[in-house]
């Protein structure tokens, strides 16, 4: 098993973060992974994506060129990225912030509302965490557990309160794929 992600949209939208908690779960897990985040100047509004490559195998080059998965939680970030997504790959769009298709036909796109389900949480931070469930839903790379387990390592236990919600954005992400 080995999948290569981008993880793309503005900053402030959680993207580096929702590679971070993949690789750091990825590791937990015993697998191989790499994480390189790449973003502009601005801290939020500027671009932000990252890559992260899992695997049951030593891992050649940390660079991903062409992702297994692709991961956009914005419309420039669809238009950037789109084309390189390996053919037979997946594509998750978060269809609150973007408001084209994807136009390939040869990959899969999954189309999964993350500001709304994020509204409905009471939290529109969560938006990425309904993302990051939504392509663990569809991958079972890691287990949604494990995530929980890198999340409250990185919040620590001074906002152990924020589990919870994350749980539900992670379970609510994954029922969108399901």
């Amino acid at each position: 098993m080995t999948e290569r992600n981008i993880f793309a949209g503005f900053g402030g939208q959680g993207v580096l973060l929702m590679g971070q908690l993949l690789a750091a779960a990825g590791m937990m897990e015993g697998k191989n992974t790499s994480w390189i985040p790449s973003y502009g100047p601005e801290m939020r509004g500027g671009t932000a994506n990252c890559s992260v490559t899992l695997s049951d195998q030593e891992i050649d080059s940390p660079l991903v060129s062409r992702p297994t998965s692709l991961i956009v939680m914005n419309r420039p970030s669809l238009e950037k990225f789109e084309s390189k997504v390996m053919p037979g790959g997946t594509i998750f769009v978060n269809s609150s912030m973007i408001d084209i298709k994807v136009t390939r036909n040869d990959v899969t796109a999954y189309y999964v509302p993350c500001n709304e389900i994020a509204a409905e949480l009471g939290n529109d931070k969560v938006a990425n965490m309904i993302m990051l469930g939504a392509y663990l839903g569809k991958s079972g790379c890691v287990d949604i557990e494990t995530v929980l387990e890198a999340l409250l390592e990185k919040l620590g236990q001074k906002k152990a309160k924020l589990i919870p919600l994350n749980r539900e954005a992670l379970l609510r992400g994954a029922a969108c794929i399901e």
